[in-house]
């Protein structure tokens, strides 16, 4: 499944709950609509029950009518009445449910004996007992029925309303109660879906995501040969295999530019090691052909001296050479800071008095131990010793100082040892590139002293640092990590 059809199937889960939730409220809606119209209907036979209770009030006044002469019509209205009455009390007991037909039966009965009643009385005004035909009226129907039946009619208007009220106010009370529950359950199940459709689909995007991430971090910390699968078939898989495509194009150029880079490398190394052998092999000759032609002169034991000097030049700068283009054997163990650069200075001693360098130092002897190779530790200071001397032709002060410096944020600390000399420094221009293989300010320098010191510190773990205000001198500062362990002496001490 795509990663769009995936988002579309989690919208939609993320409308269900809203659907089921507005047909839940048609359905509630719907139910209601027939509950009050069930109220209605109940209120409809009310009203026709009262025509029942007009029509039947009505027949009676038809026989005080009578009794009283003012109206010849009134037999016959009592006839009609009587009729009126059967049709409306038809109509009324045809809309009753089964448990009411009772009450239809009472107002019958009542009803007979209005009728009867009423017969009586219109036979005895016929023969003249118009008296009696009132006292009858009165005692029967004023006094008896028609109480009956304002007592039966309250009964019914009672139980009409305890009934149609009561039923329609139970009827919408079990629809809210199954429609509080059906949105309990709506949203209960909503929210159980959503989550376990959330964590598949977190999950179905996530892993693959955070593998692609990964496999991404690897090839970006330069492992060009790590595999990254694409076994997916949505945009994550698409993603994945663009990554893949990107990976081969980036290892071929890769292998372009590493066979480049070693061209051009060895290109600079040759024009390096040409320009720095040409210059001495010329003069060696010059001095050779001299002292030939004049072998017992003085002036041919100087050029002969020179030719030595040459070739001692010569020697440092093959001895310079081999130490950066072989890789050196790497042995650490624990020294002492002090020891270390004790042991280089004895071979500057005459360098310094020829030069009228002059040296201080100050390197505190309980500083912690430092664990390097003690070979590549003294050739680096070798190396920067040097620099620093040959920047004093005409004297000057060199001095080497050493302190440690205090635990930084991760909780490690170090040795710092600094070398800084008076002479002319290093133009801004050049600083940046004066650790670079080749690269030097002086015509009789390799350009490969610091650039050996560089690679030395970085492999016993420290760090070379370079300050050169322009006119006021370098600054060297080697910073190697301290040894944690102070039980464990430096190899060397007591």
């Amino acid at each position: 499944m795509t990663f769009q059809r995936k988002l579309l199937l989690g919208f939609s889960l993320m409308a269900l709950p809203a659907l089921l939730v507005g047909a839940e409220a048609i359905r509630s809606n719907a139910l209601e609509r027939r509950a009050l119209e069930a109220l209605g209907e109940s209120l409809a036979r009310n009203r026709t029950y009262a025509d029942v209770e007009n029509a039947m009030f009505d027949q009676t006044e038809a026989v005080w009518r009578h009794l009283t002469g003012l109206d010849p019509d009134a037999r016959q209205e009592w006839r009609l009445g009587g009729e009126v009455v059967d049709y409306w009390l038809d109509r009324w007991s045809s809309e009753l449910r089964p448990e009411q037909v009772e009450l239809a039966n009472g107002v019958r009965e009542i009803q007979r004996q209005i009728r009867a009643a009423g017969d009586s009385v219109f036979r005895l005004a016929d023969v003249g007992r118009r008296n009696e035909a009132y006292a009858l009226a009165r005692s029967e129907i004023k006094l008896r029925i028609l109480p009956a039946l304002a007592q039966v009619n309250r009964e019914i208007y009672r139980k009409t309303r305890e009934s149609s009220v009561q039923r329609a106010f139970a009827r919408v009370e079990e629809i809210v109660d199954t429609e509080r529950r059906l949105l309990v359950g709506i949203i209960v199940g909503a929210l159980a879906a959503g989550l376990v459709a959330s964590w598949l689909i977190t999950r179905s995007l996530a892993r693959p995501i955070n593998e692609l991430r990964g496999a991404m971090a690897v090839v970006g910390a330069g492992d060009l040969d790590h595999p990254i699968a694409a076994r997916r078939q949505d945009e994550i898989g698409d993603l994945a295999r663009a990554f893949s495509e990107m990976t081969n194009r980036l290892r071929h150029t890769q292998t372009k530019l590493v066979q480049s880079e070693k061209l051009a490398s060895i290109g600079e190394m040759s024009a390096a090691v040409a320009h720095g052998l040409r210059n001495p092999l010329a003069s060696l000759r010059a001095a050779a052909q001299f002292a030939l032609k004049r072998p017992d002169s003085p002036a041919s034991r100087e050029q002969l001296s020179a030719i030595v000097d040459e070739v001692d030049r010569l020697d440092r700068r093959i001895t310079h050479l081999l130490s950066f283009s072989r890789p050196a054997p790497f042995h650490p163990m624990r020294e002492s800071v002090a020891q270390l650069i004790e042991g280089v200075l004895p071979a500057f001693t005459q360098l310094l008095e020829e030069r009228k360098v002059e040296l201080t130092v100050d390197v505190p002897g309980d500083l912690p131990p430092v664990r390097v190779d003690p070979m590549q530790m003294e050739q680096t200071l070798v190396e920067v010793v040097s620099n620093a001397i040959d920047a004093m032709p005409d004297g000057g002060r060199l001095a080497i100082r050493a302190w440690r410096d205090p635990p930084d944020t991760r909780g490690s600390d170090a040795v710092v040892i600094e070398i800084a000399d008076t002479g002319a420094g290093i133009p801004a221009e050049a600083l940046a590139r004066v650790t670079e293989p080749f690269f030097t300010t002086r015509s009789e320098g390799t350009g490969l002293g610091l650039a050996i010191a560089k690679r030395y510190v970085e492999q016993n773990g420290g760090r070379l640092e370079l300050v050169s205000p322009p006119g006021a001198g370098t600054t060297v500062r080697v910073r190697i990590p301290a040894v944690h362990d102070p039980g464990d002496a430096p190899e060397g001490t007591a």
